[in-house]
């Protein structure tokens, strides 16, 4: 059977990428802060508590899903930024998935199919000169580089490494103008998560399973 470890599973895509899996099968770690719910509780600020938390697991992690992640700060722009805002949307967007993963690494080596996808964003693409919520698009554009890069120092262990693109998603961060459901977006995102090889890794696809341009 596998097991799947989902960050930010309270609400949101995280929610329905629970609900997805599970319906696959799937056994589901839900990892939210504390007072949230979860399975298991840290705050992805803390990179030690991270580490804390994922300790006290004892079963083989097959999938890794990093979905926790923030808008940022009010004050995002060049001319005018929030700079604690913008470390913080750093330290939450792109260290905290990267504690999270290295965190389970010995999990991940006990599964026959290691896996670790980390949600960002299309906004993260270089390709857009917009300038709009820059803290956000800059901790996605990180964090897509910071996984290509254990990509491969991951490749020799087997453990594929993947990062996705959700689109415009009907949340709380996304709003209610969105154009696709959390369900729908989970349900490819799982689909995907059961087809990835080692082939994909260190890519960035598309919710729907085609490999986008960084």
């Amino acid at each position: 059977m596998t097991t799947a470890l989902i960050t930010g599973a309270n609400r949101g895509i995280g929610a329905a990428l629970a609900a997805a899996a599970q319906a696959k099968g799937i056994t589901v770690i839900r990892a939210t802060r504390a007072g949230q719910g979860g399975d298991i509780c840290f705050d992805l600020r803390d990179p030690e508590a991270v580490r804390t938390a994922i300790a006290t697991l004892e079963q083989p992690i097959d999938l890794l899903i990093n979905n926790a992640g923030i808008i940022g700060p009010e004050r995002q722009s060049t001319t005018d930024m929030d700079f604690a805002g913008m470390a913080e949307t750093f330290a939450v967007n792109v260290a905290g998935p990267l504690a999270v993963s290295t965190a389970c690494l010995d999990l991940l080596r006990q599964s026959p199919n290691p896996r670790i996808l980390t949600i960002s964003s299309q906004m993260a693409w270089m390709g857009y000169a917009k300038s709009d919520r820059i803290a956000y698009r800059a901790s996605k554009a990180a964090v897509n580089k910071v996984m290509q890069g254990l990509a491969t120092d991951l490749y020799g262990e087997g453990i594929a490494v993947g990062l996705i693109d959700p689109g415009w998603v009907r949340t709380q961060m996304g709003g209610k103008a969105a154009e696709f459901s959390p369900a729908e977006v989970a349900q490819g995102i799982i689909a995907l998560a059961q087809s990835f090889t080692l082939e994909q890794t260190g890519k960035f696809f598309k919710w729907t399973g085609e490999e986008r341009a960084f």
